[in-house]
Parts: C-alpha cells; sequence; structure tokens
C-alpha cells in the first residue's frame, strides 16, 4: 500500500464518520483514529511482528534418591475437589466468546428464570460479541433448573450457561 492509497483512505474514514478503522495485511498492519472533536485524522503504520519459531528443550530426568522417605499427603494443602451438581440436568453451553445477558436490556425481566419451562428455539440469554448481540436458543424441551453464568459477565466458547433437565 503506498502513501498517495494511505491518504485516500483516511479522507475516505474522515467523510464516513467512523472513529476507528484497522486494516491488516500479510506483513503490514494500519490503524486509522479519528479525533473525538477533530477534522482531521490520524494514521498509525506498523510492520506487523515476525513471529520466531521456538525451540523447547525437554526437562533432563532426575534420579531418584536412593532412600526416600515416605510422602505423607497434607489434607489441608490439597486442592479440594469441584462440587458434582446435586441436580440431574443437561448444561447448554455457550456457542461464542462474549457478554452473558439474561435480559434483552437492563429495565426488562429476564428471558428465562429457574423453574421455568423452556421450549427448544426459545430465547435464552444474548451473548454480545464484537458489538453484536445474538440470542441463544435453548436446544431441547426442559426446565430450566440452574443459571450458570453471571449477568454482564464475560463468557468463553463452550462455558456452561444453564442447567437444564429434560423433558
Amino acid at each position: 500500500m503506498d502513501v498517495k492509497e494511505i491518504q485516500e483512505l483516511i479522507r475516505f474514514v474522515s467523510r464516513a464518520g467512523v472513529s476507528e478503522v484497522e486494516l491488516e495485511t500479510k506483513g503490514f498492519k494500519l490503524v486509522i483514529r479519528t479525533g473525538n472533536g477533530k477534522k482531521g485524522a490520524e494514521a498509525v503504520a506498523m510492520p506487523q511482528p515476525v513471529m520466531m519459531p521456538t525451540v523447547v528443550a525437554a526437562p533432563a530426568p532426575v534420579a531418584a534418591p536412593l532412600a526416600a522417605a515416605p510422602v505423607v499427603a497434607d489434607p489441608a494443602a490439597a486442592p479440594a475437589a469441584p462440587k458434582a451438581e446435586s441436580a440431574s440436568g443437561i448444561q447448554q453451553r455457550s456457542p461464542m466468546i462474549g457478554t452473558f445477558y439474561r435480559s434483552p436490556s437492563p429495565d426488562k425481566p429476564p428471558f428465562v428464570s429457574v423453574g421455568d419451562e423452556v421450549k427448544k428455539g426459545q430465547t435464552l440469554c444474548i451473548i454480545e460479541a464484537m458489538k453484536l448481540f445474538n440470542e441463544i436458543e435453548c436446544e431441547f424441551d426442559g426446565r430450566l433448573v440452574k443459571v450458570l453464568a453471571d449477568d454482564s459477565s464475560p463468557v468463553e466458547y463452550d462455558q456452561p450457561l444453564f442447567l437444564i433437565e429434560p423433558n
């Protein structure tokens, strides 16, 4: 990309009223940010970092001591085992990374509550990903036993969101 093309892109972004544009190609990244109240725009061109492969050596084997004392486990130091779910059910999992919302807006009631009967295709929640709000639908009929994610919190791909007891 030459300077003339970059200048044309800056003019286009300024006219479009967009606050930020990122363009990334192989070995080149261009970020154009317009000021909050400024007329012009600034462009920052950054070369892409080249990733060098790293070589990790395998750890050397350690010889066992000749006279080993018996190992006694300290129950206080052992990590606590995760609690198993007391209610039976199937986990409805997140199909994407994003922010989990139980209701369509802060002043509206949640889509579903614990104890509700849910149907296949019914909206359970919304996950916001890249400023897009995606309705997450129930995968089967059943009864909502537990909500496993906190409202307005980030969720990962395949993270359990709800525990549903199938009908």
